[in-house]
């Protein structure tokens, strides 16, 4: 299984003059949750993770190797995003969106086989979408589609998952589902992470966060150390409310 880390890693966020160098280690097995109020910063340290964005200072490293140096085809056999938002370059249906997943393993010009369909269909009904195989993606709703981009990643089968906000335009059932999936999938050897603005879901399906100030300040560890009320309410500029349900900390915004 494979292994991020960032060395002195300073992402370039426009307009913002520094901020606190990080030096994460996001190993196999492990949930971080990355949480921080609108422009912190969060998706542009996930596409600076993925490699799609240059930092202005620092590494990222997959498995002790410069990400930067590396074939993109491997790191696309080890290496899955969850985009927020998503265009559509052109038309296709949710069985070809989602077998681009096994791109990846294709040499040039070699169709995808029968294999690699049985995959994308385990991954489409794992994700509730099987029955949409022929839709075209742009025909569905938002929580259809963020349902494909999952099942996409999936079918991709990465070592670790970079998810940017996994349950936007998820109702709760669907939010439930993909933050289990999530789960099993660190359970079953995978680093990942993932930025949340719900910091119900942080606490619940979490063990590491990390916490990222506007001003580019952050702080990091294991979730039992980062869920300090006043850390939280200093994050958000807000007043929270917390209580034990369940077995986990619920944190609601009061006046």
């Amino acid at each position: 299984m494979s292994r991020l880390d960032t060395q002195e890693l300073i992402i370039d966020v426009p307009g913002r003059a520094s901020g606190r160098a990080l030096n994460l280690c996001m190993a196999p097995g492990q949930r971080w949750g990355v949480l921080g109020p609108n422009g912190a910063g969060k998706t542009t340290l996930l596409h600076t993770l993925a490699g799609l964005k240059a930092p202005r200072s620092g590494e990222v490293h997959l498995d002790g190797e410069p990400l930067a140096r590396l074939n993109r085809r491997r790191v696309a056999q080890q290496l899955g995003l969850v985009f927020q938002e998503r265009q559509d370059g052109f038309p296709a249906t949710v069985r070809e969106t989602a077998l681009i997943g096994r791109h990846p393993y294709l040499s040039p010009w070699r169709m995808e086989g029968g294999d690699d369909l049985c995959i994308t269909h385990a991954a489409l009904a794992r994700m509730d979408v099987a029955h949409l195989a022929d839709r075209l993606v742009s025909t569905l709703s938002g929580g259809e589609r963020q349902r494909v981009a999952i099942a996409t990643v999936l079918t991709q089968s990465p070592t670790i998952w970079l998810a940017d906000e996994p349950t936007n335009h998820l109702d709760l059932h669907h939010q439930t589902a993909v933050m289990e999936l999530l789960a099993e999938q660190a359970a079953a050897g995978s680093a990942v992470v993932m930025c949340l603005h719900d910091l119900n879901l942080a606490a619940r399906w979490c063990d590491h966060l990390l916490l990222l100030y506007p001003d580019g300040e952050a702080c990091w560890g294991p979730c039992s150390q980062m869920l300090e009320l006043s850390a939280l309410e200093r994050l958000y500029d807000q007043r929270l409310a917390t209580a034990d349900i369940d077995g986990a900390p619920v944190f609601v915004p009061v006046r």
